[in-house]
């Protein structure tokens, strides 16, 4: 039998209860909340990046580390979603997690030197990783019939999140005399999260049994490594561009207020994006046409800010942002399509989150690497077009008529043709 093979008939797991339609309304409103704290704190740093250096004497290379560490706990901690379902309950997990990332905000008031600002980096990595794990397994369990839409609302808030954090944490810095309280005052909508997560997230959401996950089984399948790749490489694009953006502009002479605008205006792209493009791929499974649109969006932008980064900024970082944003929506839909039982379905999106992130947190570092060989941020701008390039290859491997056969073990796979047909 495929993983995650369930029983379409019980009431529970089709959402059809509909004496559960004022708490869906809640829960709504709880996406709308979660999603927008899981980025700011990443997007904050690149607009305050001259004064964060000036005050901990951090190299360009290690501003990096306010990125590569967040991310790269965010794909370690991902393996770790099934388990910690399986020890702690969604909603417990949840709630400490967002309680996590206050804790950690908070501290940047406090943090006067640059290994204790990566510490802090570290701890909103670990709440944003476990959110992410165990978020996707809740929505699939109680949105079954509006995955597509629910996933864009939680993927344009993410995107949405991020703008705000771009374009306020100047601001508040600004406004405050320091960037201490640019990145520090993101503690008080976590914490309004973690009241409102308490109060929200049903208590029926507890323990998944382990075996109606099989974290190892899924890990077993060319399909998780192949969803890895393809989650990596985008999102390598994302946290380059988030790191870089607005020090780029700044090297151009671009104040802190202007380029954190230009990334807010990337961030908002994505986040329209995000929301737009599941509504229109809603209406069939195969995702693939839509991926390679979202595709050709990021390469367009990536070649203008490597090739004429002067001519239109605003149009290249939002098409940049708006590739990225529907891309990261639609992956992740194509993770869930592939099972039907919530539990495996938010353990196979966890692996792909675990370890694309992985891969994504090594960009901005890399890029950081071909800034001090060449002198400029293009060579890595080029870098991702070539990701790009990949990923378009790869994409076409996601015919829906291969989830079943990609997932199933022994005899069963053998039996699943499929002709990927568009």
């Amino acid at each position: 039998m495929p993983i995650g093979s369930v029983d379409s008939s019980r009431p529970e797991l089709m959402g059809q209860d509909d004496r559960a339609a004022p708490r869906s309304v809640a829960l709504l409103g709880l996406v709308v909340l979660v999603g927008l704290n899981l980025r700011p704190f990443l997007t904050a740093t690149g607009p305050l990046a001259a004064g964060i250096r000036a005050g901990t004497g951090m190299t360009l290379q290690g501003m990096a580390l306010l990125t590569l560490v967040p991310m790269g706990l965010m794909g370690v901690l991902a393996f770790a979603g099934p388990w910690v379902q399986a020890t702690f309950g969604a909603r417990r997990a949840m709630i400490l997690a967002l309680a996590t990332m206050a804790a950690a905000s908070f501290a940047r008031f406090f943090a006067g030197s640059a290994e204790q600002l990566v510490m802090t980096a570290a701890g909103l990595g670990i709440g944003v990783a476990i959110v992410q794990a165990v978020f996707p397994t809740i929505l699939k369990r109680h949105f079954p019939g509006h995955l597509t839409v629910v996933m864009g609302l939680y993927s344009a808030m993410l995107m949405g999140g991020g703008a705000l954090g771009a374009r306020l944490s100047p601001l508040v810095a600004e406004a405050a005399g320091g960037w201490h309280v640019g990145l520090g005052w993101l503690a008080g909508p976590a914490a309004a999260t973690v009241v409102a997560a308490a109060l929200i997230l049903p208590r029926g959401e507890g323990r998944a049994p382990v075996a109606s996950i099989r974290s190892a089984t899924l890990l077993g399948r060319p399909r998780t490594w192949l969803l890895m790749a393809c989650f990596g490489l985008v999102n390598g694009g994302y946290s380059s561009i988030i790191a870089w953006l607005a020090p780029f502009y700044q090297e151009r002479g671009w104040s802190a207020s202007a380029s954190g605008g230009l990334l807010a205006a990337m961030a908002l792209s994505q986040g329209i994006a995000a929301l737009l493009f599941p509504m229109l791929a809603r209406r069939g499974r195969d995702r693939r046409g839509w991926l390679w649109l979202t595709l050709a969006l990021q390469a367009t932008g990536f070649a203008g800010l490597a090739a004429a980064p002067d001519l239109a900024p605003a149009l290249w970082a939002a098409s940049v942002g708006a590739g990225l944003g529907a891309s990261f929506a639609l992956t992740m839909v194509v993770a869930l399509d592939h099972l039907d039982d919530p539990a495996a379905a938010g353990a196979l999106a966890a692996q792909m989150q675990g370890g694309g992130f992985l891969l994504a947190a090594l960009a901005p570092w890399v890029v950081a690497l071909l800034h001090d060989r060449t002198g400029s941020f293009a060579a890595g701008w080029v870098l991702h077009i070539i990701s790009i390039a990949v990923v378009a290859g790869l994409t076409a491997r996601l015919a829906p008529c291969s989830y079943a056969s990609a997932l199933a073990s022994g005899p069963e796979a053998r039996q699943m043709p499929c002709r990927a047909r568009l």
